[in-house]
């Protein structure tokens, strides 16, 4: 028999430590945390993931270096809807950190404070992005706490002394909230807070000088607030001072000259005011941003505002500055806006040299003179050049076209001469060449189609003459051509395929038959007036798919009979031998000739003389709305006060859903509204609220704000009638009301309860990041198809007066409704406010238009939709920081990756190239001209082809 190897005493050894000592290794934490944390976990959804006998290695949860205890815990995205299981954190003596942020919480539990106070060494509390109500806790104890963030919730009323005693305070952040009254002074030890960021809620009165006592301060941001009176003029005294955000409030006076004295001060935003006065000299000596933008500030710029070496951002747009561009700029300056204002004289020759950082410079809406100095042509990094709007005279420098990342050429509105250079055409990244309403003459340069990235091409109201370049068609991605209103003749080419919106050349030369437009399958508008032209009208035209518009008006030698187009169509032909049998075709035509008889020189007196006084009224209501956006939710909802029921006068159901006609209690969703703590969205116009039935089926119950300025007298029957017709749309993206309250001082309207919330949630909210591509492309079409549906409806479109992510509900993360629908047609904006403005719309929605036009159009809200495409294709909201998304996406269109949200394009090409599609289209919508944005009918058929 063979011989038995029994262990060696050092493999006894490895056994003994493997069994003994290593589950201790993963055990070290106190049976008391290890109990508490498997109670916690107990307590918890089961999504949350955490298992396992060792909680230091759970998701979320942190401990020391010899995990020996628990010090930190993170439950942030998970949607927890209860904060039930809050009071057994606190049983964690030596936590350091808690994140409960981007969860649905209502309210903190009295326990959690009373208990967790306890903690001497919790430094850490985020209860951000959730649904938290009610007035701020007063925190008892936490003499360690360093950070809270409380942003992002639904909670209100003023703050006095609920967080004076924390005296180790830091950073405070309770920004996106309802808070009202004045702005905290009792913040803890005034020689301890650094961060304080108090923006987006309803504060008013004066920034009180106690703030500073708080010497201590780095940032402060206190923006979209109803703050008024004047910055404290010893402000200065915050030394250590490095960001003060003050825009969107209605501040007054002087900007203090004491700010120029804080070494450490790197961004100063106070735009969106009324301060008046002049700028003080010396305010950018230490600045790298200044934003000073839509106040009522006069006087020259000072001399040194643009030279000192770090600055890099400055923006004094829509103010009434007068006198000339200062001659020394920083070379990092990245950032120069100071259009809308009353600048005159040249634009220095020597000022840009050297300044190869700057990427975006608008001058536009002044009344600078001389000539475009070719010396711009050396900041190689410009993306954005606009000078439209001025009384700039000579010929266009060769040397724009060394500004190979030029994206936006816009030279309108200027008295230049000359031809346009070839140079023009070595632009690789222009998406938009805008060179209308000049004196150019000479032809259109063949390589002005070397443009491979162009969508807007606008040369109309020149003196261009020659034929259209027969490479025009290698324009493959342009969308817009306008080239009327010049002297151009000879034969037309085959035009690039994409054009969406619409072909202008009308007020040539041209003559003969009309041309081949085929395979123009996207063109909306096409215009042919004021030519000679002659002959019959072509059937291909009649086989256009989106055709709407077709302009033949003043082609006198047209003639024969006009085919029968599609109803969608409107054809005119005053001014032609064209004959139409259908009587009532006639009747548009003979109404369009009124506006086609006014002569070609007064069109253009008038244009020019209304766009200049539209300019500075555009300037002033977008200002008055930016405004009043952020006051509407207290101004114009029911007190946190007023706990009485509504007293009803009438009410009733509207659909024949039996379910739902058995399951609404109208006493219980009376109920529901007395209670604030039912609220769950608040839109432009309307307060949203949970209301569960005996049933136990829950609905919303959708209060109407403004109510005032919806009944006139003798209207409630029409209000009900237009419900009525509401109440039995049938389309699968669109939110339908199921039954109304009136009561004697507001409405009421019944819906559906959607659980996922808007879209503004998911995007923004609770459940950030949570949507992938697939989820995303599917919502921007369902939006696109319940727009369709509701534009093109039978008896009249039903448009949205406030189309936002807020107004889309999301029945899955697949499939969108589209809400607010009826506010159209019961709110009467006429009747409500001088300033249209201040009613249409939430700001980084409105398009532009809209403050002077005082109408609601279906131009208006593909604009609106087209926001809510940048939301899904950046993740960012409307507006972000002060800046409208809009405006955001154009300053960084150089980086169309930066754009992207890169949690979602990065997933794989195939995502990112479709993103990058829908980017375009999203950029067509929110075109500044209304004329240049598709019907939503090609919207969605635009988005289905980029599948």
């Amino acid at each position: 028999m063979g011989r038995y190897d029994y262990p060696s005493t050092s493999f006894l050894t490895v056994v003994f430590f493997l069994f003994c000592f290593c589950p201790m290794v993963f055990s070290l934490l106190p049976q008391n945390q290890t109990e508490t944390m498997n109670n916690l976990s107990k307590n918890l959804p089961p999504t949350i993931p955490w298992s396992g006998s060792d909680p230091c290695a759970w998701k979320g949860v942190s401990c020391d270096p010899a995990n020996s205890s628990v010090v930190g815990i993170s439950l942030s995205g998970f949607s927890l809807p209860s904060s039930d299981f809050l009071p057994l954190v606190c049983q964690i003596e030596t936590l350091e950190h808690l994140d409960v942020s981007k969860n649905r919480l209502s309210s903190i539990p009295d326990g959690f404070i009373t208990e967790c106070g306890k903690i001497k060494g919790l430094k850490l509390l985020n209860f951000s992005v959730n649904k938290l109500g009610g007035v701020l806790p007063t925190f008892h104890g936490f003499d360690a706490l360093e950070s809270l963030d409380m942003s992002f919730n639904v909670m209100g009323g003023n703050i006095g002394l609920e967080i004076d005693g924390l005296v180790s305070l830091k950073s405070l952040n309770l920004t996106f909230n309802g808070f009202n009254g004045s702005l905290p002074t009792k913040l803890g030890k005034p020689l301890v807070l650094e961060h304080l960021l108090l923006s987006n809620n309803t504060f008013d009165g004066k920034i009180p000088d106690e703030l500073l006592s708080y010497e201590n301060l780095t940032w402060i941001d206190l923006k979209n607030n109803k703050l008024s009176q004047s910055i404290p003029i010893n402000i200065g005294k915050l030394s250590k001072l490095e960001t003060l955000i003050l825009s969107t409030n209605s501040l007054t006076g002087e900007i203090p000259t004491s700010l120029v004295n804080i070494t450490k001060l790197s961004r100063f935003a106070a735009s969106e005011n009324r301060f008046t006065g002049s700028i003080p000299s010396g305010i950018t000596k230490y600045l790298t941003s200044l934003d000073l933008s839509y106040n009522n500030l006069s006087g020259a710029i000072p001399e040194d505002l643009l030279s000192p070496p770090q600055l890099q951002v400055v923006d004094l747009s829509s103010n009434t500055i007068n006198g000339s561009l200062p001659r020394k700029v920083s070379p990092k300056l990245f950032r120069l806006r100071l259009g809308s204002n009353q600048l005159s004289g040249n634009i220095p020759s020597d000022a840009f040299v050297g300044v190869h950082n700057l990427t975006y410079l608008e001058l536009d809406n002044n009344i600078l003179t001389g000539s475009i100095p070719a010396e711009l042509g050396s900041c190689r990094s410009l993306a954005l050049l606009n000078l439209a709007q001025n009384r700039l005279s000579g010929v266009l420098p060769q040397q724009l076209g060394n500004l190979t990342n030029l994206q936006g050429l816009l030279l309108q509105f200027n008295n230049l001469n000359g031809t346009i250079p070839t140079q023009i055409g070595q632009l690789p990244r222009l998406l938009t060449l805008n060179l209308s309403r000049n004196s150019l003459s000479g032809s259109i340069p063949s390589e002005i189609t070397n443009l491979g990235e162009l969508n807007f091409l606008y040369l109309q109201g020149n003196n261009l003459s020659g034929s259209i370049p027969i490479s025009i068609a290698n324009l493959s991605r342009l969308l817009v051509l306008q080239l009327g209103e010049n002297h151009l003749r000879g034969v037309i080419p085959n035009m690039p395929l994409n054009l969406l919106v619409s072909l202008n050349l009308s007020s040539n030369l041209f003559s003969g038959p009309i041309p081949s437009f085929y395979g123009l399958n996207s063109l909306e508008v096409l215009d042919l007036s004021n030519n000679s032209f002659s002959g019959h009208i072509p059937d291909y035209l009649i086989s256009m798919p989106s055709l709407t518009r077709l302009i033949l008006s003043n082609n006198p030698l047209l003639s024969g009979e006009i085919p029968k187009f599609s109803s969608n169509v409107n054809v005119e032909y005053f001014g032609t031998g064209l004959k139409n049998n259908t009587e009532q075709h006639n009747r548009n035509s003979n109404t369009e000739s009124k506006k086609n008889g006014i002569s070609l020189a007064v069109s253009i007196l008038i244009a020019i003389v209304a766009a200049i006084f539209l300019v500075g009224l555009v300037t002033l209501l977008v200002v008055s709305a930016s405004h009043l956006y952020y006051r509407v939710s207290d101004e114009h909802s029911q007190s946190r006060e007023d706990r009485q029921h509504p007293q009803v006068m009438q009410s009733n159901l509207l659909t024949p859903n039996g379910m739902h006609r058995s399951n609404i209690d109208f006493s219980k969703a009376m109920e529901a509204v007395a209670e604030t703590s039912n609220v769950t969205l608040k839109t432009r116009f309307s307060t949203y609220y949970m209301a569960v039935m005996p049933s136990g089926s829950t609905y919303y119950v959708k209060k109407l704000n403004w109510v005032d300025k919806i009944f006139q007298v003798g209207s409630h029957d029409n209000f009900v009638k237009e419900l009525e017709v509401l109440a039995k749309l049938n389309n699968s993206n669109v939110m339908t009301p199921l039954a109304y309250v009136l009561s004697t001082d507001t409405a009421y309207i019944l819906y559906e309860y959607i659980s996922n919330g808007s879209l503004f949630d998911v995007l923004h909210g609770s459940m950030d990041l949570s949507l992938d591509w697939a989820s995303r492309y599917s919502i921007a079409v369902g939006v696109a198809q319940g727009l369709s549906f509701l534009h093109g409806f039978a008896s009249s479109p039903i448009l949205l007066l406030d189309l936002s992510s807020k107004s889309i509900m999301l029945k899955s993360l697949k499939e969108p409704l589209v809400g607010d629908i009826e506010h159209y047609k019961v709110i009467d904006p006429s009747k409500s406010t001088g300033n249209f403005s201040a009613v249409a719309g939430s700001v980084g929605y409105i398009p532009p238009e809209y403050a002077y036009t005082m109408t609601v159009t279906m131009a208006g809200n593909v604009y609106s939709f087209g926001v809510i495409l940048l939301e899904l294709l950046t993740g960012k909201p409307a507006v972000t920081e002060g800046t409208e998304l809009v405006k955001w996406v154009l300053r960084n269109s150089t980086n169309q990756d930066y754009i992207l949200d890169f949690n979602v394009s990065r997933t794989s090409q195939a995502v990112r190239n479709q993103m990058l599609a829908i980017l375009e289209i999203a950029r067509v919508c929110v075109s500044t001209s209304p004329e240049s944005r598709p019907k939503m009918k090609s919207v969605l058929r635009m988005l289905l082809n980029a599948r």
